[in-house]
């Protein structure tokens, strides 16, 4: 089967999995959090599918500093990384394992697995389930862990470090990286590095759980741009990075056949006239494909961008407050209408309903207090009303 028959055959997948998410009237939204103060781990919401109110659930699962958080393609199971206390007793980054309740959502710790690199901030599961891949941004460095039949991890079958820095004085002296994105075929992993200015490509073998660096092995950035969250357009003809630290979404297209990228365009995030300090850090696109949401840690906002559906070029559509302070993570309903974002220094988890015409957020007066929180994760929970 050629590359790009695999595009297309993945792309179909990912829309019928969307389809089934939409069955039931509300979704478990997990919270990842940092636990400082009195956060104790993952915290479990529901949000209503039809009114868009949130409720508060439950404390899913005590762990320390759960930060990221991705599901199983289709078990259910949920995994987490983030610094932790592990078998030596000394903080270390780690991989959490957890098995999600089909009666309720509550996470039952399956295991533990060393991310052997240092930081873990990001963690992304690969198409076929078989293996997680974690960001370390202490060292810069990606890491693959097996899963096995009962879906626990296994010890890591490959780790790759980068190597170099950029110009910014205190925040590039190192490789930092970010976050980690499959492609919509899984062959291919793309690593954002804050601290390099580079988006890393590797050639991921879903196998034996080994990377090798694609030819090109990376695409640099402008100098002092910071990427750190990445997405893929829906068709797969286009990506999107949100830049760290000078504020800015870039716009690439994705060769078919290779997967290699070109930059078509950098906007900004702020709005004209904004002075202070500003740190994006999550980048989202309407299941649609016609909006790009970024979110604003400074000017604590997000910012719309409209999508040239033919060209993959952005426009600004405005900004939109964020009820609260530091909106570290935001994600988007299965169906498209809702916006779920977690204030990290408000403490608060807000909803909006999404006009899906213009892509604009009108706020529901719907939120939750929840510690700390850093990361949103829908999932959709069949008998979730049965309770």
């Amino acid at each position: 089967m050629h590359f790009k028959d695999w595009r297309t055959v993945a792309f179909l997948v990912m829309l019928c999995v969307g389809t089934a998410a939409e069955t039931p009237e509300s979704w478990v939204i997990y919270i990842g959090t940092y636990t400082i103060g009195t956060s104790e781990g993952i915290y479990q919401l529901r949000l209503n599918k039809d009114t868009g109110v949130l409720e508060y659930q439950d404390l899913a699962a005590q762990i320390k500093n759960p930060s990221f958080l991705t599901l199983h393609p289709d078990r259910p199971l949920l995994y987490a990384v983030g610094e932790g206390i592990g078998p030596s007793e000394k903080s270390e980054g780690l991989a959490s394992a957890f098995s999600i309740s089909s009666e309720n959502g509550r996470l039952t710790l399956l295991n533990q697995q060393p991310t052997i690199g240092e930081g873990p901030c990001h963690v992304a599961m690969d198409r076929q389930g078989r293996h997680i891949v974690t960001a370390n941004y202490g060292d810069g460095s990606i890491t693959v862990l097996p899963i096995t039949g009962d879906g626990a991890l296994e010890p890591a079958t490959d780790l790759k470090r980068h190597s170099g820095s950029s110009v910014h004085p205190s925040r590039q002296t190192a490789p930092h990286a970010h976050s980690v994105t499959f492609d919509a075929t899984g062959h291919l992993i793309y690593a954002m590095d804050l601290g390099l200015d580079k988006i890393m490509v590797y050639q991921y073998n879903s196998q034996h759980g080994k990377l090798q660096p694609h030819n090109p092995p990376f695409l640099a950035l402008a100098p002092g741009a910071g990427p750190r969250h990445f997405a893929f357009h829906p068709s797969g003809r286009f990506a999107y990075a949100v830049n760290e630290l000078n504020s800015t979404v870039a716009s690439f297209t994705c060769a078919e056949n290779t997967g290699e990228l070109a930059l078509l365009q950098t906007v900004g995030t702020l709005p004209e006239g904004f002075v202070g300090e500003n740190y994006p850090a999550e980048v989202r696109i309407h299941p649609s494909g016609r909006f790009v949401y970024a979110s604003n840690r400074g000017h604590d906002s997000i910012a719309l961008f409209v999508i040239d559906e033919q060209h993959g070029r952005l426009t600004g559509q405005g900004h939109f407050s964020t009820l609260g302070k530091v909106p570290r993570n935001f994600a988007i309903s299965p169906d498209g209408k809702y916006l779920v974002v977690a204030n990290q220094e408000t403490e608060n988890v807000v909803v909006f309903k999404i006009n899906t015409i213009d892509g604009t957020l009108i706020p529901t007066g719907n939120s939750v207090n929840v510690p700390s929180p850093v990361c949103v994760l829908f999932y959709a929970l069949e008998d979730t009303n049965s309770r």
